[in-house]
């Protein structure tokens, strides 16, 4: 009888009546009896059960930045409904409120090369709460002046601050989107959007009743800067490095964010061209009534912020790249319906297909800024200078344009602009599919800064 053939060891059983076992039970790794089954542990990320959601410090980091976003531009359209207002009180004339109104743009662009080191030096969350309270409260000064000099000069704080909480929330903006591992940075714009539509809304009824400007924007400041102070306790906290060297006081942008800075370009003088001259273009070239014309303005803001509100899904599904790319053919399209025009239909229709185009570009610019430099805060400032110089120059050159030629002809500029979003586009390659497969901290850590 061979080996194969033999009968089984018996079993012997102990004095206890307890069966002992073989030797090749004992020879055998023991069963970890009290590992959890895979089914019991819902810690697949497509399961949707808890266990795959961010922690909830993070949540509510990303609810607070959403916030800061909305108080931030309920301060721009607080303003802009009661420039009007500001003009008959200073005594200046309308070229003389162009000058001044180029002022915000100037001390923004002075300011914001200085958020990084701002930043380092007191922490994010602390130089945003701060920052954020000195743009509310400079929401009552504009309305104080009583000429040309002192309405420049408010204007130029009021840019300073405009743009140094700009940077720093855009910067934890990002940090909250690289947490999370998801796009979350066109929402947060879109964000800024619905602000600057509760703000002019808020505005417009004051002025309907004849609310003094000075008190309006006093009561304006005071709400929103109690909402800015308790939604930044909720945001992340990005501590600085012990061993990190601070950046300079004063930094100019590295050249990854300037390359990054030319597309936003292309797309903020669009959005600064539309806004400013779509319903003048509506009713001195295609002759509409003076309702029609004024409703393609609101159109194209609506237009850009539902885009900005729905972007990060489109982001999250097609990546970056290739979500600039087709905003920029949309844009072309818009533009060439713009020129081209025969009815005000068909111009409608181009000034909503720009403002769907270029929606998402600005938000994906400053987060590809952010990822492209070991210094993000510094790579955000480079971009938001660059922006905020397109709004500055965009209305003026178009104006300029039609002087010489024609309206129709500053729109064709508009178009072979857009161009660059298409061209330009492969230099957003961090989308969001690269941040979710970029190397986080455990779970466990991510929100303990929140």
């Amino acid at each position: 009888m061979t080996a194969a053939d033999a009968p089984p060891p018996k079993k012997r059983a102990t004095s206890s009546g307890k069966r002992e076992a073989s030797p090749e039970e004992r020879a055998a790794p023991p069963l970890k009896r009290d590992a959890p089954s895979p089914k019991k542990q819902g810690a697949t990320p497509s399961s949707g059960t808890p266990a795959s959601r961010p922690p909830s410090r993070l949540r509510g980091a990303r609810f607070a930045i959403a916030l800061v976003f909305c108080v931030h531009g309920s301060v721009t359209g607080s303003f802009a409904t009661r420039v009007p207002w500001i003009q008959e009180h200073a005594g200046v004339s309308a070229g003389q409120l162009g000058l001044a109104l180029a002022f915000p743009a100037v001390g923004g662009s002075v300011a914001m090369p200085m958020a990084g080191a701002i930043s380092h030096r007191f922490g994010a969350r602390p130089a945003l709460r701060v920052l954020l309270a000195l743009w509310t409260l400079a929401l009552a000064l504009p309305a104080l002046a009583p000429n040309l000099l002192t309405l420049c000069l408010v204007l130029f704080l009021f840019g300073a601050t405009a743009g140094t909480s700009d940077v720093v929330m855009n910067g934890l903006g990002v940090e909250t989107e690289r947490r999370l591992g998801r796009s979350i940075m066109s929402g947060l714009h879109g964000m800024w959007s619905i602000g600057a539509l509760v703000g002019s809304v808020g505005g417009t009824f004051a002025a309907h009743f004849g609310v003094d400007a000075r008190l309006h924007h006093l009561l304006a400041a005071g709400v929103l800067t109690v909402l800015g102070v308790l939604v930044t306790r909720s945001a992340l906290d990005v501590p600085t490095e012990p061993a990190a060297d601070p950046p300079p006081r004063f930094a100019l942008p590295p050249r990854s964010a300037v390359l990054i800075g030319a597309v936003a370009f292309c797309a903020v003088f669009a959005e600064g061209a539309s806004l400013d001259w779509s319903a003048v273009y509506l009713r001195d070239v295609l002759g509409t009534s003076p309702g029609l014309a004024a409703a393609t303005t609101t159109a194209f803001a609506l237009t850009m912020a539902v885009a900005r509100l729905a972007g990060d899904a489109v982001v999250d599904r097609f990546g970056a790249v290739r979500t600039v790319r087709a905003g920029g053919m949309l844009a072309v399209l818009g533009g060439v319906l713009v020129v081209t025009a025969s009815s005000p239909a068909l111009a409608l229709s181009g000034f909503g297909l720009i403002g769907l185009g270029i929606a998402v570009v600005v938000p994906l610019a400053f987060a590809a800024a952010a990822r492209s430099s070991a210094a993000p805060a510094q790579a955000i400032a480079g971009v938001a200078t660059i922006t905020y110089t397109a709004g500055l120059i965009a209305p003026s050159l178009v104006g300029g344009i039609a002087d010489l030629t024609s309206l129709v002809a500053s729109f064709g500029l508009v178009t072979a602009l857009a161009c660059g979003l298409t061209l330009g586009a492969r230099l957003l390659r961090t989308d969001a599919r690269e941040v979710t497969s970029t190397p986080s901290r455990p779970a466990a850590r991510e929100g303990e800064h929140a």
